[in-house]
């Protein structure tokens, strides 16, 4: 038997909308605004939840909750991990907004994640930087490190030691004591900044207080409002300068600081000879020195300062225009005190690549997504907010420098802020391995996207760029690759273009690139009049539906009204099917939930069933959805005996012998995603004989069966029914009787679904008995006989296959006889194709031995050993002139014969039609007489008109084409006198031009059905009788002519082969006999002999000499016309 399989109809969803759970957190805090399933140390299933929003203290840090799934805390089973109180050490940071659970990023291979705050910012003098931070935590949820591939220390980052001179020349002291806390009060102190210390000497050396004591201005001034005067009777200044080098810098000093010394004195060291080393020593230590001499001692005394002023430069760093200072007493030191601090705040602080200052305001963190060797993230300020993206790994950060970007962003757009790395992720090709993807959503207001690879020594390469199509979608604001057949290659990159504008409404639009990048298509959604900002999230998932191919699930967190939706798609073939299969709505779930599916995460089996899950985002809560078991209910039938003979009745029905059968239906599960082996499926199925007529052919034993049976199954368990049923006695046993079996699930609600793409109807036909042998094998052979009765040639023409068509005939008969000379023909069939300018009348059948008409030859099948006659009528068409026919017989069987040279025949006939015409003619009038009255000496004198009528007419049945009229006139004689002029020319009354010829096929009376009329009319006049007054006749006859002929390639031909007709117009002339007076004297004078010659001559002009002279001079032919 041969099974026929059909699709359900209706859709299969795996996503159970039914039971779901809702955690719940506030939405003050932003709660949910990003979801990540994590296994923690142990297997421990978690969620992590992102709230940027969170409080931690007096601060809006953003933190990030663990949810279990397994056991219920605090209501929700979720408690805070407290990130947002991790602080950099040394930084003067601000953790206030700094959105952090804004980014995560869980790493399967060691089980930890990554959350970030992009807007982390820290203080750099009067400035707050916003480079932001990420945080690292490990798979028991503790803190492991800090990512910050953007921050760099702050210019302010110094260590300064002050040098104080408290000998006894200093005075007042007071003054050196303000200047010390007005310098003090121009530093940025704090951690990350600046750390001061003071050391105080004279004979000995005193650290008033050391770099790590204080951490603010106010402490550090209020310390130093404290300081006194140490007083000493030398300057030993080499010794104040070696202590602070190898002492204060080393208590408190802090790695990567500046180190800056700033050394007051009022006069020449005592210990001068130590100077030297201790300079040396300060410079092999990265120390930069500022020396400032008081002149105060040597002007009230009116010594020579020189030789103190060269060692105080030599003390000074170089140059010493900016690094030595002098002042005239202690009192003008409060006048250096800002050009100080500005030299201490020109040092440079920014790093080897000199990129610090491009990434203060990175926002570092924005995106993130796991490598193989670390952590990249996209940092959309960096650059005045054209972004980048940096990474960081265990050795170290990589930041590209920024003539890495400036060919696909060009320094001319830079005021567009393209926020490149406002998300980032990457792809695996099979040619060039990894590489990464970066989006910019803003580039040129339209968006774009790079793929690059980054070393990790900076050097970032971009080898594609894609562009977006409209303005303002932000297109790139979100990507994902996706790996549809699990070879670990990718085989889409989608690109997300949320705010994508259609019919005024933020639709949303998502782009999908095959290999190398290449547009194949996009997703899209048509949600009715309501913006949805699809595309918002984009989620690849593992294999959903069990079909070996994993699946996309795309956000749309505007949809009905902001409460969100979620689309799932599934894949087939390496190809993201383009209509989604499952809308999952939020109002669908639970009420109040706000922007469902703004974060989207399923790559895991959250409740342990063995299926992947969903864990969706909304506003202050997270949605967990449960993958539900996806089945198959295999159905298959067999037939005890497997034909139909209809010859064997075995069993009554209703009293009627009737051939008695059985359908054994089994019916087995195949789970395509986890089943427990364990667990009963309740299925329905019933059985029906599919029979689109009045009276089946057969018909169920027990009609109870039609109605819906229920069937509990083991997956992997089959079960076989038994279906008793009868067939009729029929006549139609060509086509097989078709068993349905209609399967489904006894509650639809419950787990598990079943697959979507396999057939819910199974048909199955059970044929009859053929009647060949024992193979099923018929073999026919058809032969095919025709003749027509068309008209055999004249004697003399040569072709054979050439035909004459009456004029009279209409139809033309072609006799035909099939025969199978072999087995049973099923479906034995005449295949009939004739040329145009035949059309199909009739198909006559006809049974020799019952001499009656038969419509079903071959119903079912032509028998073996028997022949039938058919004769076909063709019409020939009156539209369509061909100068040949052909009529092609093709006999066929769905039975595979041994030779079909006889199964066809081509006739093939070249055509002569036979035209019928009736050529008359007719003159009016037809003589005309001359009277003798009139004047010759009248110039100009022209006759009466003459009509001259034609007539053809076409009584046969085909039009005539191509045929000519040919006309001659005398219409001038041979001396070039005008003898006959034509005045007018009518064909059926339309008047023409003489001199062109006519072409009598343009009139349609000519290929009308009836027999039709052709009359030609011509008007003629003699143009002047001078000639014929002046010579003398009694009768003279004028002869027109006119015959009809076809082109010599017309397929027609005619009786006469040139037919001629003649109209002959009989002109006479009065005979003038009256004698004037003057020769009636003259002639009695003359007496009779005068008479009678007078007589005989008159008598020899009017029969002899006039004539000849006519007929001398009329032309042969005179006018032709066509």
């Amino acid at each position: 038997f041969l099974p026929f399989l059909f699709l359900g109809f209706f859709d299969c969803f795996n996503i159970d909308t039914k039971r779901h759970r809702i955690i719940k957190g506030p939405k003050q805090a932003q709660f949910a605004y990003t979801v990540q399933q994590h296994v923690a140390a142990g297997g421990e299933k978690w969620l992590l939840v992102g709230a940027p929003y969170e409080m931690n203290g007096p601060y809006q840090t953003g933190d990030v909750y663990k949810c279990s799934l397994s056991k219920r805390t605090n209501g929700n089973g979720c408690s805070k991990l407290n990130l947002g109180r991790i602080s950099l050490t040394n930084v003067s940071e601000r953790k206030d907004k700094m959105r952090l659970g804004m980014t995560l990023a869980s790493n399967p291979k060691d089980n930890s994640f990554v959350a970030c705050g992009p807007l982390w910012s820290y203080e750099c003098g009067s400035s707050y930087y916003s480079t932001g931070i990420c945080s690292r935590v490990n798979a028991s949820f503790k803190f492991s490190r800090t990512i910050a591939p953007a921050f760099q220390r702050c210019e302010t980052y110094m260590d300064i030691v002050i040098v104080l001179d408290g000998s006894n020349s200093i005075y007042p002291w007071y003054e050196v004591q303000a200047f010390l806390i007005n310098i003090l009060q121009k530093f940025y102190i704090g951690p990350g900044q600046i750390q001061v210390g003071v050391v105080q000497y004279g004979e000995k050396v005193v650290h008033e207080f050391k770099l790590s004591d204080y951490k603010s201005v106010e402490e550090v001034v209020k310390r130093a409002r404290s300081i006194h005067q140490r007083g000493g009777e030398e300057t030993n200044t080499a010794l104040g300068i070696n202590m602070a080098r190898s002492q204060a810098f080393k208590h408190g000093g802090r790695r990567g600081a500046k180190k800056v010394m700033i050394v007051i004195t009022d006069g020449e060291s005592h210990d001068s000879a130590d100077l030297q080393q201790a300079i040396e020593d300060s410079e092999r230590d990265g120390i930069t020195r500022y020396a400032i001499a008081v002149l105060g001692y040597y002007n009230r005394r009116g010594i020579n300062p020189e030789a103190f002023l060269n060692e105080i430069k030599y003390i000074a760093s170089d140059p010493d225009d900016k690094h030595f200072f002098n002042v005239t007493d202690e009192s003008a030191l409060k006048d250096i005190v800002d050009a100080l601090g500005e030299r201490i705040f020109s040092l440079e602080g920014t790093s080897k690549n000199g990129t610090a200052f491009g990434l203060q305001m990175s926002q570092a963190g924005f995106s993130a997504h796991n490598v193989e060797d670390g952590i990249l993230v996209g940092a959309v300020g960096a650059y005045d907010w054209n972004g980048a993206v940096l990474k960081e790994t265990r050795q170290g950060k990589v930041v590209p420098p920024k003539s890495s970007y400036t060919e696909e962003f060009p320094e001319e757009l830079k005021n567009h802020g393209a926020y490149l790395g406002y998300t980032v992720t990457s792809v695996v090709s099979a040619r060039n391995g990894r590489l990464l993807v970066a989006g910019a959503p803003r580039f040129n207001h339209t968006g774009k996207v790079i793929i690059f690879t980054l070393k990790n020594s900076g050097n970032l390469t971009i080898l594609h760029s894609l562009k977006g199509q409209q303005i303002g979608s932000y297109y790139g604001s979100e990507i994902a690759s996706v790996d549809i057949d699990g070879d670990g290659i990718t085989d889409n990159l989608l690109v997300a273009a949320p705010m994508f504008f259609n019919a005024g409404l933020e639709k949303g639009k998502v782009y999908i690139y095959r290999n190398r990048f290449v547009l194949e298509g996009a997703l899209e959604i048509h949600n009715g009049g309501q913006n949805a900002r699809f595309g918002s999230s984009l989620a690849p998932v593992p294999d959903l539906n069990g079909d070996g191919f994993n699946d996309l699930v795309v956000g749309a967190p505007l949809e009905d009204d902001h409460k969100g939706a979620i689309y799932v798609f599934f894949s087939q073939h390496n190809r993201i099917l383009r209509k989604y299969k499952q809308r999952i709505a939020a109002a669908d779930l639970a009420p109040g939930l706000q922007y469902f599916g703004r974060s989207i995460h399923g790559t895991m089996d959250m409740n342990d069933d063995g299926l992947v899950d969903l864990a969706v985002g909304s506003l202050g809560a997270a949605v967990l959805l449960w993958s539900q078991s996806v089945i198959r209910i295999y159905a298959t039938v067999r037939f005890e005996p497997s034909k139909i003979n209809i010859f064997v009745k075995d069993c009554q029905r209703a009293g009627k012998d009737v051939t008695c059968m059985s359908a054994i239906v089994c019916f087995n599960i195949t789970a395509r995603t986890a089943v427990p082996p364990t667990q009963e499926i309740g299925i329905k199925y019933n059985v029906s004989i599919v029979e689109r007529r009045f009276n089946p052919r057969a018909v169920l034993d027990n009609p109870s069966k039609l109605q819906p049976q229920n069937l509990t199954l083991l997956p992997g368990e089959e079960t076989c029914r038994h279906i008793y049923f009868h067939v009729m006695e029929t006549t139609d046993y060509a086509r097989p009787i078709v068993f349905a079996v209609q399967v489904g699930l006894q509650d639809p609600d419950s787990e598990p679904v079943l697959d979507e793409s396999w057939p819910t109807v199974v048909r199955t036909e059970l044929p009859f008995w053929n009647g060949c042998d024992e193979d099923d094998r018929c073999i026919p052979d058809l032969a095919l006989q025709s003749m027509t009765d068309l008209m055999t040639p004249h004697e003399g023409w040569t072709e054979e296959s050439q035909r004459v068509l009456e004029a009279n005939r209409r139809r033309m008969v072609v006799d035909i006889r099939l025969e199978n000379k072999g087995e049973n023909a099923y479906h034995a069939c005449l295949n009939i194709t004739y040329t145009p300018n035949l059309s199909f009348s009739s198909l006559i059948v006809k049974d020799k031995l019952r001499n009656e008409k038969l419509c079903n030859v071959s119903a079912p099948f032509m028998k073996a050993k028997t022949q039938v006659s058919f004769r076909l009528e063709f019409e020939f068409s009156r539209t369509v002139f061909l100068d040949h026919l052909r009529v092609i017989l093709e006999a066929s069987s769905d039975g595979e014969e041994r030779s079909t040279a006889d199964n066809s025949n081509d006739i093939y006939y070249s055509l002569k039609y036979e035209a019928d015409l009736l050529f008359t003619r007719g003159s009016n009038p037809t003589r005309y007489e001359i009277k003798s009255e009139l004047s010759l000496e009248e110039p100009g004198v022209i006759g009466p008109p003459f009509n001259f009528t034609f007539q053809i007419q076409n009584l046969g049945y085909f039009p005539v084409k191509d045929l000519q009229l040919n006309i001659e006139i005398p219409e001038m004689t041979k001396n070039g006198n005008q003898l006959l002029q034509i005045s007018d020319f009518h064909i059926d009354q339309v008047s023409v031009n003489r001199s062109s010829p006519e072409d009598l096929t343009r009139f349609s009376r000519l290929v009308k059905q009836k027999p039709t009329t052709f009359i030609p009319e011509l008007e003629l006049y003699f143009s002047t009788l001078s000639c014929l007054l002046t010579l003398k006749f009694k009768i003279l006859e004028v002869v027109t002519s006119a015959s009809v002929e076809l082109a010599s390639s017309s397929p027609m031909f005619l009786h006469e082969e040139r037919p001629v007709r003649h109209i002959i117009l009989e002109i006479r002339k009065e005979g003038d006999y009256r004698i004037p007076t003057w020769i009636i004297v003259g002639s009695t004078l003359g007496g009779l002999l005068l008479l009678a010659l007078l007589s005989l001559a008159l008598w020899k002009v009017n029969n002899l000499s006039p004539f000849s002279c006519f007929i001398n001079k009329m032309p042969k032919a005179l006018q032709k016309c066509k």
